[in-house]
Order: C-alpha cells, then sequence, then structure tokens
C-alpha cells in the first residue's frame, strides 16, 4: 500500500513561485531578450505563472511557449517517438535570447537534457537556464536547476506528483512512498 504526503500546498507553491520570478530577474538584469518554455505538460502550465508574476513585478509580458522533448527522448523507439510526438511552441525567433526551461521536477536530469535538445534544434540561444518547482535528486547527467522552487531528497523507490490546477485541479506537491 503506498503513502502520500503533501510537501508543498498552494501557499508554499505560490511563495517558491514568487521567489523564484524574482531570481530570474535579478539573475538576468531584468528580463529583456527572456523567453520561457515550458516543458509539456507541467511545464507549461508553471511558465505560464512565471510569466505572470514577471508581468505583475516587472510590468513585461515576456514571451512563453510550449516544449515537446518525445523527439529527443533516449529512452523511446523512433516509432514510439513519431506516435508520442506534438508541436512544440517557439514564441518567437530564440537567436541571442536568453531561455528559460520551466518543468515541474528535475530528477535524472534526462528530460532536462532532451529539452536543451529540442531548444537547440530551433536556434542559437546565448543562454540556456532551467526552473523547475522540484529538485529531487538522483542525478545521471551533470546537470543542475538555475532555479529551484524547493529541494526535496527523495528515495529512488518514491514518486514526486507535481498537481496544478490547471491539469489536476490543486495546486500542491505530493511525495508517494
Amino acid at each position: 500500500m503506498s503513502e502520500k504526503t503533501q510537501i508543498m500546498d498552494e501557499v508554499t507553491m505560490r511563495r517558491s513561485l514568487a521567489r523564484m520570478t524574482h531570481e530570474i530577474i535579478e539573475r538576468n538584469e531584468g528580463v529583456q531578450d527572456v523567453v520561457l518554455m515550458g516543458v509539456v505538460t507541467r511545464g507549461v502550465s508553471l511558465a505560464k505563472i512565471l510569466q505572470a508574476n514577471i508581468l505583475r513585478f516587472e510590468g513585461v509580458n515576456v514571451p512563453a511557449g510550449h516544449l515537446d522533448i518525445t523527439l529527443h527522448r533516449d529512452d523511446l523507439s523512433q516509432e514510439e517517438k513519431q506516435k508520442r510526438s506534438q508541436v512544440s511552441v517557439f514564441p518567437c525567433d530564440i537567436t541571442g535570447k536568453t531561455v528559460i526551461i520551466v518543468d515541474d521536477v528535475l530528477y535524472t536530469g534526462r528530460t532536462a537534457r532532451a529539452a536543451m535538445e529540442a531548444v537547440i534544434t530551433q536556434g542559437r540561444p546565448k543562454y540556456i537556464q532551467l526552473a523547475v518547482l522540484v529538485d529531487r535528486g538522483h542525478r545521471e547527467l551533470p546537470i543542475r536547476a538555475d532555479f529551484v522552487g524547493k529541494n526535496v531528497p527523495t528515495a529512488k523507490s518514491e514518486d514526486v506528483q507535481v498537481r496544478l490546477m490547471e491539469n489536476d485541479g490543486e495546486n500542491a506537491v505530493y511525495i508517494e512512498r
């Protein structure tokens, strides 16, 4: 029988995302030339939240798109990639821009690697940064997030579930054992 523990509620998620937004603004000395790219599915919702926060804090509506990494995954056959693939939506030319890849959970680093590859196929950004709501550790690749909502040491047997209002009807993060 599995046990589910809530590690973030709506209030802590909102605070973490507000802090991440301020960190993005500070590290990039503003948001000129910043483009947010959310990894399908929950990364897209998180990118929209960061975009709204930037608009509220800075008065700038930064471009935001969504990134399908299916064709760049290393765990699917070519046939599976073709079946599952969706279209990424880049809101502008990313050449020379700071592209911030947004995702819900950073685990092995393989999704982040695939996302970087997907970005690079569309242009040559000046910088690529990574923003994640939860970093749970257990990297298989030398990848780290630039902006993290919460570091949560986990066991490999545990599962981290990010639930977002837009996708799941609530804002919360759970660990399932």
